[in-house]
């Protein structure tokens, strides 16, 4: 079981380890050492044994993990083994794609309600999802049980309908707008913004 802190860089990396040791099982691979695992995760093997100590010992001195029950314990910790809903607001180019995404589906991620207000998208369908108003957000939100959301809509709007999201019961936003969110302690925001990742890339690149 999780201590009762666990820091949040920690648990960023923990995704990507899951991901790696699923390509792995499908390597027909059984077992993993730490340091196989993290040559093919790019850290070190302290780290990946330091990250799992969080959560209690899953390997044996000289036997390595073994990658299903690692894989297991993974998908409990991060909340993997069960289906969440998530609500997207803004039905623009960036929302119609992430509803079609496929890849959603088979990681525990189900899309299932997409809004926007603009009277020429609303009542449109996108993929198996008809466009809701916003105007009924927070209703059909509390109806579908949904606990998380994506922003992408124009940064104006942001900080407004996060508040009606958290009103909702929304506990994790992740933030495509280019607004900083405030919001209660207790609601998770991730923001991404695709200007500020390629602008910390451009530090890497030389100059020709």
């Amino acid at each position: 079981m999780a201590e009762d802190f666990v820091p949040d860089i920690v648990i960023r990396r923990l995704p990507s380890y899951l991901q790696t040791l699923n390509q792995m099982a499908k390597e027909g691979l059984h077992t993993v050492s730490s340091v196989m695992l993290a040559e093919r995760v790019g850290t070190t093997a302290a780290q990946i044994r330091k990250d799992l100590s969080y959560f209690g010992g899953f390997g044996k001195q000289g036997t390595g993990y073994s990658i299903y029950v690692l894989i297991e314990e993974l998908q409990k910790i991060l909340n993997l083994d069960r289906i969440w809903k998530v609500a997207i607001v803004g039905a623009g180019n960036l929302g119609r794609a992430l509803s079609r995404y496929q890849g959603f589906a088979n990681r525990g991620i189900d899309i299932c309600l997409l809004f926007d207000n603009h009277p020429d998208v609303v009542g449109t369908q996108v993929g198996s999802l008809v466009v809701r108003h916003v105007d009924t957000m927070i209703a059909d939100i509390q109806e579908q049980a949904v606990k998380m959301a994506i922003l992408t809509l124009p940064g104006e709007a942001a900080q407004t309908t996060a508040d009606q999201l958290v009103m909702a019961g929304v506990g994790a936003i992740l933030n495509y707008t280019p607004t900083t969110l405030k919001l209660p302690d207790h609601v998770h925001v991730e923001h991404i913004d695709p200007v500020l990742q390629l602008q910390r890339m451009m530090y890497y690149l030389d100059e020709d």
